[in-house]
């Protein structure tokens, strides 16, 4: 550990809580070096793990987009910029997210990162990096890793209104347009969009702002309260609304239970272990799931393919003496009525 690291403990500052001193918890000396860990990947995580099991607080591998975090190389990039603090002060959370090459669909990676380092790395860091003895630290920026909706960014919306008869109190926004751009701001954001508020003139919209369903820009609609609320209806959705089709086993107890894909088994076996492991996040698993199968190589798919392609040839097995003995039952009842 080089001397430098001791005398700069991340600029953090000791942790004050309504805790007692009696109660405080300190730092436990390095289970390993700075650059043990950086080098290897089993001794990382076996120290990481080692470290929360003594500070008794909570450790969990989180998933983003699909995947597990690979928190080592989460800990390598932030200490090679100078750690946590630095990488705030710097701004460079968005360059750390470039290295994981995360898919388009996941949104604010640099806040997830920077949640899920404090959470599970920023302690560590502290204790390997710069050697930090005593009560527990607390980094000087504050952060408030449950509410990314104070952290407000700016959002350029585009918004065309509908056909409606506009007023000498609500003139129309433009001349000569049907649609118009106006920079508000992202109040929030959940999985789907973004909650917005957009200032026009003298009035201030709250407008929720969703993500395509389909390549394009959606098609906004306009809401009660004068929100922004594109709305697309996809054949998917239009389905969903019509008749649900009639299992054939709820009539008959007897008829063979139908095939599934090769996804299907993928998405049941997935299914269970993230439920083991998340099981508070079950809305989210769809989504992962997919993502997974996506991920997959040819081969890895060829297996659970295989599956579904010997529970089809089950299925038609089944079906086939199902009929058969349909078929021998009906003739048996026709040769008693003859009689």
């Amino acid at each position: 550990m080089s001397s430098g690291n001791e005398s700069t403990p991340s600029q953090a500052t000791i942790e004050t809580t309504a805790t007692s001193p009696a109660k405080m918890k300190e730092y436990p000396k390095p289970l390993a070096s700075h650059e043990d860990v950086v080098k290897d990947l089993s001794l990382f995580w076996d120290t990481l793990r080692r470290f929360h099991s003594i500070l008794s607080t909570k450790f969990m591998i989180p998933v983003i987009g699909g995947k597990e975090l690979d928190l080592h190389v989460l800990y390598v990039e932030v200490t090679r910029r100078g750690g946590y603090e630095k990488v705030v002060t710097e701004k460079k959370w968005r360059e750390v997210g470039g290295v994981f090459r995360f898919s388009a669909t996941t949104t604010s990676a640099s806040f997830v990162l920077r949640k899920h380092y404090l959470n599970l790395l920023f302690h560590y860091e502290q204790v390997h990096l710069f050697n930090a003895r005593g009560p527990l630290l607390h980094p000087t920026a504050t952060f408030h890793a449950k509410d990314p909706s104070t952290s407000k960014e700016m959002a350029l919306v585009e918004y065309t209104p509908p056909s409606i008869g506009y007023t000498s109190s609500y003139p129309p926004p433009c001349q000569g347009s049907s649609s118009f751009t106006a920079i508000g701001t992202i109040e929030g954001k959940f999985d789907c969009g973004y909650l917005v508020k957009v200032k026009l003139g003298s009035e201030i919209l709250n407008g929720v702002l969703y993500h395509s369903a389909q390549p394009g820009p959606p098609t906004p609609v306009a809401d009660p309260n004068g929100s922004a609320i594109p709305y697309v209806e996809t054949e998917r959705r239009r389905r969903r609304s019509g008749k649900r089709r009639r299992s054939r086993r709820r009539e008959d107890p007897n008829y063979p239970k139908p095939n599934r894909s090769g996804y299907n088994f993928f998405f049941a076996e997935k299914h269970c272990k993230l439920k083991s492991l998340y099981p508070n996040k079950e809305r989210e698993f769809t989504k992962i799931i997919g993502e997974s199968w996506s991920n997959l190589s040819a081969e890895e798919r060829m297996v659970y393919q295989k599956i579904g392609l010997e529970d089809k040839e089950r299925y038609q097995r089944e079906l086939n003496e199902y009929r058969e003995k349909l078929r021998i039952s009906a003739a048996d009842e026709t040769n008693a009525k003859v009689f």
